[in-house]
């Protein structure tokens, strides 16, 4: 049982996918094809009581970001969703539906027996805190919470995988799941890059604002003819691991066409990040990214041939033949 033991759902959007319209179906945390309950009907509940406990001990592995070695549970544990902070973190504070980058180690109450854990892999999940994407222990347990803060949860069948359980990874319908969770990172919607501001001295090609502040940044389109070619610019370049070429990204990012610089697509306007993987996406997208890093704003100018050529996304606005110009800051890699 792997990292989409906590995956309800894809959460895909944006128009930059290769079907236009709609969104992909990249899984947010690049999962191994674990099972995965889907239905979201079954396991989404009412804002739940939080209890402190009762909770397991910690015996080993009791730093931020060690893997935990959790005791087996003791007696019988609450109906409710038990929530403890270990560590206090003084990081941004945790909302839902932000992304949420963390590690952590999930077992069962009664044995003691680890399912999933992020760990080993050496690679924290990546994962939204909304309705129908993971189980609602998480998303009600890690709001409010800092980033920075060690949480451990005791999670009852009701905010985890309810009566049906998750065979796959040996739960039965009956289990209380405890979780430690290592809160990394979160992103929202007034996220944006970090990093150095590179030079912008091409006058025939776009500017890019450079503000960091959540807004979107303004395109400012030159009086010229556009490039015949890929471009794909650092405007401020980011100090994180390079994007691979199969790589699911994190991302804010507005769009407009050269011609006229009209916007006819923005996560911030939708207030709400995307992610996708680059195998899932325009031409111009995924080359232009691989090889970028994390925590970059990107300057991506595309050609029709590279974007949606005379085939633009019904009622998108996209003229045939477009031109197209992104700013993409690339908030994380998953």
């Amino acid at each position: 049982m792997r990292r989409r033991s906590l995956i309800l759902a894809a959460v895909p959007a944006g128009l930059v996918t290769l079907a236009g319209c709609g969104d992909d179906k990249a899984d947010s945390g690049k999962a191994s094809d674990s099972a995965s309950p889907t239905d979201k009907s079954q396991y989404s509940t009412p804002s739940p009581k939080i209890v402190e406990g009762p909770l397991p001990a910690i015996t080993a592995g009791v730093k931020f970001g060690e893997k935990p070695t959790v005791a087996k549970g003791s007696g019988q544990p609450s109906k409710d969703l038990a929530v403890k902070t270990l560590i206090a973190g003084g990081g941004r504070t945790v909302a839902e539906n932000d992304y949420v980058q963390a590690h952590y180690l999930g077992q069962v109450w009664d044995t003691a027996k680890v399912f999933d854990n992020s760990y080993d892999r050496k690679t924290p999940l990546i994962i939204q805190l909304a309705q129908g994407s993971i189980i609602d222990g998480w998303r009600y347990g890690l709001a409010g919470k800092k980033v920075g803060s060690r949480v451990e949860m005791a999670v009852p069948p009701a905010q985890g995988y309810g009566s049906q359980g998750n065979a796959q990874a040996g739960i039965k319908g009956t289990d209380t799941l405890v979780f430690v969770v290592d809160l990394k990172a979160t992103f929202n919607g007034t996220s944006s890059a970090k990093g150095t501001e590179v030079a912008q001295e091409n006058k025939d090609l776009p500017k890019v604002g450079t503000n960091t502040d959540g807004k979107a940044p303004s395109i400012e389109i030159p009086k010229a003819d556009p490039p015949k070619k890929l471009v794909a610019n650092y405007v401020i370049e980011g100090d994180g691991e390079e994007v691979a070429a199969d790589s699911t990204v994190l991302v804010q990012y507005k769009g407009v066409q050269w011609n006229g610089g009209k916007e006819f697509d923005s996560t911030y306007s939708r207030k709400s990040l995307t992610s996708f993987s680059l195998q899932q996406v325009v031409k111009g997208w995924s080359q232009g990214l691989t090889g970028k890093k994390v925590g970059s704003r990107v300057l991506v100018v595309i050609p029709p041939e590279l974007g949606y050529g005379d085939n633009p996304p019904q009622g998108s606005g996209i003229e045939k033949g477009a031109t197209l110009v992104f700013t993409v800051d690339l908030l994380a890699k998953m």
